[in-house]
């Protein structure tokens, strides 16, 4: 299964692609799409069309995209939203079933604890993906989204075949 990750972002939008077989995980690729423009109208096409290329590229069977989080400013969080909505999008367009995940829950999965600082992010990511250069703090998040993914689909996997499992027992 290969999957692509996407951290929303209006400046940077983050993104990673891994692997899966099995139990196995590798990493295929991570990036930021950057915006482009003088007004939000462009900068949002500009990320809709690096991420369209990226998707179109890396050739993901299924999407993550992290949940916005309101701060206090509501008009960061309001263009935040826009930016999340093209991560959303662009998946979905291209036929992919798109996940969201909480920060938190990413934290989780992937460190171990929700309230996990970046730079335990980034380690657990280094170690989980050895030998991935990772493109900086935003597509290291969106590989960090991905594995979360895939820790997900793989526990759910799992779940759906006990339950299958204990139904033809009966």
């Amino acid at each position: 299964m290969r999957v692509i990750g996407v951290d929303p972002g209006l400046r940077r939008t983050g993104w990673g692609v891994i692997e899966t077989s099995g139990s196995r995980i590798r990493h295929v690729a991570n990036g930021v799409c950057e915006s482009r423009g003088t007004d939000l109208a462009s900068r949002l096409l500009s990320l809709f069309e690096q991420l369209t290329e990226v998707v179109e590229a890396q050739a993901p069977e299924m999407a993550a995209v992290e949940h916005t989080f309101v701060n206090k400013d509501a008009a960061g969080t309001l263009k935040l939203g826009q930016a999340r909505a093209v991560a959303l999008l662009v998946p979905a367009r291209a036929g992919l079933e798109v996940a969201e995940y909480a920060p938190n829950a990413v934290k989780k999965a992937v460190v171990g604890v929700g309230h996990a600082a970046k730079s335990q992010v980034e380690h657990m990511v280094r170690l989980q993906l050895p030998g991935a250069k990772l493109a900086g703090p935003d597509a290291t998040d969106a590989l960090a989204i991905a594995l979360c993914h895939a820790f997900h689909a793989r526990a759910g996997g799992k779940l759906e075949a006990a339950l299958a499992a204990a139904g033809a027992s009966r």
